[in-house]
């Protein structure tokens, strides 16, 4: 057959059936089906479950203190923390009492998420911290703007979610801010932990070939089910022959502080595409490691 010129159609991204481990919770179908699209064997255990305060004088006493005109800066860390703390405080503080008293502040968003929920309440942002959204962009996004609103003296306000991002708070408190936390949930295991298990036991036989993880705290979770049936040396002798995928650089701070090697992160915190990209590097990736695993023993 003749060559008529035209350039050679690029080979689709493929898992090539790997089996490839998902721990999300929110989205655990959607992922699963990308995995599936991109020639996967999915296996889905969700690892996360948002569970609401159990008090929220935190969150009232915030809305109480921001309407007062208590805070020079305000920043919102997650999407869903941002819906939550509106619906947590409306019932006390009315909705158009709250966007008006956070339009007379500096608001500052962690990302697109959060962002996408101000914007629908017309809240005016002052910052918006940019890829891949860490807690080093934002307080870099912010440093930026210091002629506008100095640092020093400021008294800021931060929505938490899960886990305190204690990193963040220190690094405002040492540039003379008074920060005030504001959690709305945290996280906790999911209520049926079998699928949990089973993902364990499926690492610990060598049956996973790519674990994705799109937040730090599913390592944690996943981590502490791994302590409980006391099968570490097994998951990470099989975890150093598989292929580990982050969806950024917290994550993969994680995944570093439990001595794990982060294989592949995401261009950008996307799930997506970091699903995509696993999907195109994984083959080989895995190749590799268990070619120089096998030299080595």
């Amino acid at each position: 057959m003749e060559n008529d010129g035209a350039a050679p159609m690029a080979t689709p991204p493929s898992f090539k059936g790997l089996q490839v481990l998902a721990l999300e919770s929110r989205r655990a179908t959607e992922l699963a089906a990308l995995i599936s699209a991109f020639g996967g064997r999915p296996l889905v255990a969700p690892a996360l479950r948002e569970v609401p305060r159990e008090s929220n004088t935190e969150a009232l006493d915030f809305a109480a203190a921001l309407v007062r005109g208590e805070f020079d800066v305000v920043v919102f860390l997650t999407g869903a923390g941002t819906r939550a703390l509106v619906s947590v405080i409306e019932p006390t503080c009315p909705r158009e009492t709250f966007t008006a008293a956070l339009a007379r502040t500096k608001v500052v968003a962690r990302g697109p998420k959060p962002l996408a929920v101000l914007r629908e309440l017309q809240v005016p942002i002052w910052v918006v911290a940019p890829e891949p959204n860490t807690w080093r962009e934002l307080l870099a996004a912010i440093d930026a703007r210091a002629e506008e609103r100095p640092l020093d003296g400021a008294r800021i306000a931060v929505q938490e979610y899960g886990v305190s991002s204690t990193e963040l708070l220190e690094e405002f408190r040492r540039r003379g801010a008074r920060v005030t936390s504001v959690p709305v949930y945290r996280w906790a295991l999911p209520v049926d932990v079998a699928p949990l298990k089973n993902a364990v036991t499926a690492i610990a036989r060598g049956e996973v070939d790519v674990v994705v993880f799109t937040t730090s705290m599913q390592l944690v979770h996943l981590w502490q089910i791994v302590a409980d049936m006391r099968m570490e040396a097994d998951v990470r002798r099989e975890l150093a022959l598989s292929v580990i995928a982050s969806i950024g650089p917290t994550t993969s701070e994680e995944l570093r502080r439990h001595g794990l090697a982060v294989d592949l992160e995401a261009s950008h915190p996307r799930m997506g595409l970091l699903v995509r990209e696993a999907a195109e590097q994984s083959e080989t990736l895995l190749r590799t490691k268990r070619i120089s695993a096998r030299r080595n023993r």
